[in-house]
């Protein structure tokens, strides 16, 4: 029960949401927000961010208008329930060497344009990727998708965190990097001649510990459990989210701690937490904001507690900062927020 409520506190950038609907023609596009409870006026604020349990209903919801698991990247498509078909032919396998031989063995059965291949190069090994989607931007989303299902998948068949130590995209740094480091790991490199994971080749020795009747339960949570799940816990940006979450929580506490005290509490100075972030893609106050936004929409949406008691609790001066801010994350004050998520009807805000 703890890890799908801490998996229910997690938000997904509005960049994931976008790009999920992409294919989708707009009256089928509103549907499926409709089906996940995604207002659909927030697909024009890049800043906003929607709870993990909303996209990974917008994704099944995107998966039947397409009949595709793929978000309709590739030309052929998976149906669905090739994933599925997929993780059942997997799950019979003894070791990671050979589930990930045949999750890109099940890939090239179901794709055209990505495919992916497995190098052993003495101690490293890599999975790279082969995109042949014309579209910029379509070609990305199909590398961060084929990323997700798969690395998802490894870490769930041997029961941790599959351990990445560097992860390469063949796209210039986006906006929405800092997702990367929850996702896969810290060390990340753009505008490679491919995308490619990178690992100890000691880890494809590892034993498969799931069997037939986990993958029931593991299916019947995805595609929640595949994205989520196993969260990079290492990179300094989850070491600080912790921290922060930490502050958060303790009785009285009305003010987040400084850079400067996090730095000594974490053995390293500020200039240096500064960079490392910046490594990750984010930084103190983007991070701060991130968590700001996660706990407000948990509280708003799983307590009675009033806007004011949210505002001191979450550290704001006054309720009417809270409110700008809020409606700078989600494009609503956190009345209407806490109204629609509680299926109240709209009252007219001023």
């Amino acid at each position: 029960m703890d890890e799908v409520n801490h998996i229910e506190k997690d938000t997904v950038s509005m960049y994931f949401v976008r790009a999920a609907v992409a294919k989708l023609p707009p009256p089928a596009q509103l549907q499926a927000l409709a089906a996940a409870g995604i207002p659909a006026e927030w697909l024009g604020m890049a800043h906003a961010r929607v709870p993990a349990s909303a996209f990974s209903a917008l994704w099944l919801a995107v998966g039947r208008a397409l009949d595709d698991e793929f978000f309709g990247l590739d030309r052929r498509g998976m149906k669905v329930g090739s994933y599925a078909l997929m993780c059942q032919a997997v799950i019979s396998c003894t070791t990671m060497e050979r589930a990930i031989k045949r999750i890109l063995r099940g890939f090239a059965v179901f794709l055209d344009e990505v495919a992916g291949e497995l190098v052993v190069q003495g101690p490293r090994a890599e999975l790279r990727l082969h995109n042949r989607i014309a579209d910029a931007a379509d070609r990305r989303f199909a590398d961060e998708t084929f990323l997700v299902l798969t690395h998802g998948l490894l870490c769930w068949l041997i029961g941790r965190r599959f351990v990445l130590d560097e992860v390469s995209f063949a796209h210039p740094r986006p906006e929405h990097a800092a997702e990367y480091t929850r996702m896969f790991c810290e060390h990340l490199r753009f505008e490679q001649p491919l995308t490619a994971i990178r690992f100890d080749a000691e880890l494809l020795r590892a034993p498969i510990v799931q069997n037939a009747e986990t993958l029931q339960a593991f299916l019947a949570t995805a595609p929640q459990s595949v994205f989520l799940r196993y969260k990079n816990d290492d990179s300094w940006t989850a070491r600080l989210r912790r921290r922060l979450r930490q502050a958060s929580i303790q009785a009285g506490e009305t003010h987040w701690p400084l850079l400067e005290e996090l730095a000594a509490e974490l053995g390293t100075n500020p200039t240096t937490l500064r960079r490392r972030l910046e490594a990750e893609g984010t930084s103190y106050q983007q991070l701060k904001d991130r968590l700001r936004s996660d706990l407000a929409i948990d509280r708003l949406v799983s307590s009675q507690a009033s806007i004011d008691e949210l505002a001191l609790e979450l550290g704001f001066h006054d309720a009417s900062a809270f409110h700008r801010a809020f409606r700078r994350w989600t494009g609503l004050p956190p009345g209407a927020y806490r109204r629609r998520e509680q299926g109240e009807p709209e009252r007219e805000s001023r």
